[in-house]
């Protein structure tokens, strides 16, 4: 392609853009917790696959594989949420597989483990949980998150988008949802304008705590007789010091954990005269101690706070917010006397001499790696889920707890936070690692192995293959086919059911996330229009172009609309002329820049701005991991890229119409520039694959060889 074809059609587009605790033993003895593993799982998600509705009410898809009737949700369904809804009861077994092939006893579960808390899905959990305590000996500890409970209490819910018979969606609501008016039975059928009536049960509505700490008693919510230590943040002072577990069982008691929570803030002791809607709501917060030495830290980072001028309570379950957003910035203020009994936890594991781990839905740092600013003044303020990270001072309160090592979920991302906070002379280091979902990209869990003096190593566990995971394929051929038939405008790659394994399917799913969803609702409409008609040679280009042409002049000379400029109209041809000859410099810039860092232009040809996206959320999500996905060319080039763009100043606001007096390559650069510098913070922050954490000195350590990352690649 000519250079003035080339400029001329990229920039058409362009023109278009402007519309601590201490382990360790004083007499030098090993601690008997000295090389035990603990596996973390949050996100799991669960959906019962071949869940069993006990009324009657739906059969499922009957599956030629198992011979089972499969209730599911559609595919299309899946590849527009940031999770999987049905592949991920395979992921979920092949992990605890792994773990026991492992021969790691204990499982801790930080939040999402069920998608919503629906009977017919937790029934399923408990089923497989139950299996492997008995079977291999397994023991899970769970800790809630936001979607289970969805609200303190249980309410009424569903779903439109299961997938039914010849591939149309099937709506699923339980009593009480505007679906279900007038249901008052077991359950029943209502006919509708849709292909299929909607299925009203009770089977799909979501459980308060009362329900999922009742059927989920055993798997860490309430004491056990093996346990040799159980408390909750509501236990006596008589039950801590001479511990029993028929006391530390009646002390557990649902109706014993419930905290006074306002519309302000904390209540209870905490409350203030001016605080309203106050009511009581439950909490499962909970320390066990598994083996002798071990401490787990359960915390229920949850914060459903009451609606302004509400009642509450079991009979009004909608009078609260969603937990999704809160997280430990409003557990600061809202169950403030959650956080002080972590503070006393972490003096008595020191003066106990016990190893304490926490773990809990909610990251308790910074997810980022410090790209937030940049983030949201590219993508705007609220979204990027920017509202979900906890603020500095958040995460400094957290340290001043003395807690040293957090386990969270909840974002998806595999990540790892280290905060460092010198307070009144003494030093605090807190650790947060973000593990990934089984149910996204990359399907991995962690697994923290305590190690002598004070350190404990970090795993990270990929499952690379899951047995079984195409069995509902068969399933979405048949949707695929209906909404071709049905002329949807919006239809996923049918290329994914082409997937050899697990792992090449949440890659698919980030592809298609990202098409589908992420670009659509997140960037904005400048940079697609820049994004989608361009590829890595021309940015590098862009990035060296000087040019006085403005992004209004361009238009002008292309023939398109614009408010104009002095000139404008009447010189458009010497404006094109003009930019095709600084173009022409600017390759010649680039292509002595590419050489100068033993590249060459050409290869940035390879990829254009759409796989740029998709490596920007594979590395979003999977931070390091994501190295063995990307090409191992193409990193650098994304690394030269934000060093040539993100040190430029400049005054364009972006608000106004900046395309009347802004030279063309400023615009790519600003936009660009920061895009390329948050891409470079997901790739290069603290080492959060395999790494040593040292509580006592406070350090991280990458145990990762450089060979071992370039066999990723």
């Amino acid at each position: 392609m000519t250079i003035k074809h080339s400029a001329v059609a990229l920039f058409t587009a362009l023109a278009l853009a402007g519309c601590n605790s201490d382990s360790s033993n004083d007499d030098g003895k090993t601690l008997p917790v000295e090389g035990v593993k603990v596996a973390f799982m949050p996100d799991i998600h669960f959906h019962d696959v071949y869940g069993d509705f006990q009324d009657g009410s739906f059969d499922g898809l009957y599956n030629s594989q198992s011979g089972q009737g499969a209730t599911i949700r559609t595919m299309m369904s899946q590849m527009k949420s940031t999770r999987l809804f049905n592949e991920n009861y395979f992921a979920m077994i092949a992990a605890l597989d792994d773990i026991v092939a492992r021969g790691i006893k204990y499982v801790a579960l930080p939040g999402d483990f069920s998608d919503d808390g629906q009977p017919v899905h937790m029934r399923g959990l408990v089923k497989i949980f139950d299996q492997y305590r008995e079977e291999h000996g397994l023991e899970f500890f769970a800790a809630p998150g936001n979607h289970d409970p969805v609200r303190p209490f249980t309410q009424p819910a569903g779903k439109s988008d299961y997938l039914g018979r010849d591939g149309h969606e099937q709506r699923i609501f339980s009593k009480g949802k505007d679906e279900c008016v007038g249901y008052e039975g077991d359950w029943t059928i209502i006919p509708t304008d849709n292909p299929l009536p909607t299925i009203c049960t009770e089977e799909v509505k979501e459980w308060g705590y009362k329900e999922i700490m009742g059927i989920l008693s055993h798997h860490g919510f309430d004491p056990q007789p093996e346990y040799k230590y159980f408390e909750t943040p509501y236990s006596s002072d008589e039950a801590r010091k001479n511990y029993s577990y028929d006391v530390a069982l009646q002390e557990a008691n649902y109706a014993n954990r419930m905290y006074e929570i306002c519309h302000e803030g904390t209540g209870g002791e905490h409350k203030e005269d001016s605080y309203t809607a106050c009511s009581m709501v439950p909490d499962s917060t909970y320390l066990v101690e598994p083996i002798e030495g071990l401490w787990l830290m359960a915390i229920d980072a949850n914060v459903y706070r009451p609606k302004a001028d509400s009642t509450g309570g079991e009979n009004n379950p909608g009078d609260y917010d969603g937990s999704s957003s809160a997280g430990y910035n409003m557990m600061l203020t809202h169950k403030a006397h959650v956080v002080e009994w972590i503070s006393n936890t972490v003096k008595a594991a020191k003066e106990q001499n016990k190893v304490l781990l926490s773990f809990s839905h909610f990251p308790m740092t910074d997810f980022y790696n410090g790209a937030s600013e940049e983030i949201e003044d590219i993508f705007g303020e609220g979204n990027f889920q920017l509202a979900r990270q906890p603020e500095d001072d958040t995460s400094k309160a957290l340290a001043k707890t003395g807690l040293s090592i957090h386990v969270g979920g909840h974002m998806h991302f595999n990540d790892t936070g280290m905060k460092q906070y010198n307070i009144d002379g003494e030093t605090y280091t807190l650790f947060n690692i973000q593990a990934p979902s089984l149910a996204g990209y990359i399907p991995a869990y962690k697994v923290l192995e305590i190690k002598p003096n004070s350190q404990v190593e970090v795993e990270t566990v990929v499952l690379e293959n899951v047995p079984r995971f195409n069995e509902l394929f068969e399933h979405y051929a048949k949707e695929h086919d209906q909404l071709v038939e049905s002329g949807a405008g919006e239809i996923w790659n049918s290329e994914i059911l082409d997937a050899e394994s697990y792992y090449e399917l949440t890659d698919w799913h980030i592809k298609e996330l990202t098409r589908l969803r992420f670009l659509p609702e997140e960037w904005p409409q400048d940079i697609k229009n820049m994004l989608f008609n361009m590829d890595g040679k021309q940015m590098l280009i862009l990035s060296q172009l000087e040019t006085d042409i403005t992004v209004c002049q361009l238009k002008e000379a292309l023939g398109l609309p614009c408010v104009k400029t002095d000139g404008a109209g009447a010189e458009g041809q010497d404006d094109l002329n003009d930019f095709i000859q600084d173009w022409s410099l600017g390759k010649e810039k680039a292509e002595e820049l590419a050489n100068q860092h033993g590249m060459a232009l050409i290869d940035f040809a390879e990829w254009d701005g759409e796989e740029l996206a998709i490596d920007f959320y594979r590395l979003r999500n999977a931070d390091e991991l994501a190295f063995r996905d990307i090409e191992p060319s193409r990193l650098p080039q994304y690394k030269l890229l934000s060093e040539e763009l993100y040190d430029m100043e400049s005054e364009i606001h972006f608000g106004e119409d900046y395309s009347v007096s802004t030279p063309v390559g400023d615009v790519f650069k600003v936009r660009f520039g920061t895009l390329f510098y948050i891409l470079d913070r997901f790739a290069t922050g603290e080492a959060s694959d395999n790494f040593l954490i040292d509580v006592e000195q406070g350090t991280l350590t990458d145990l990762k060889t450089v060979a071992d990352r370039e066999s990723l690649q």
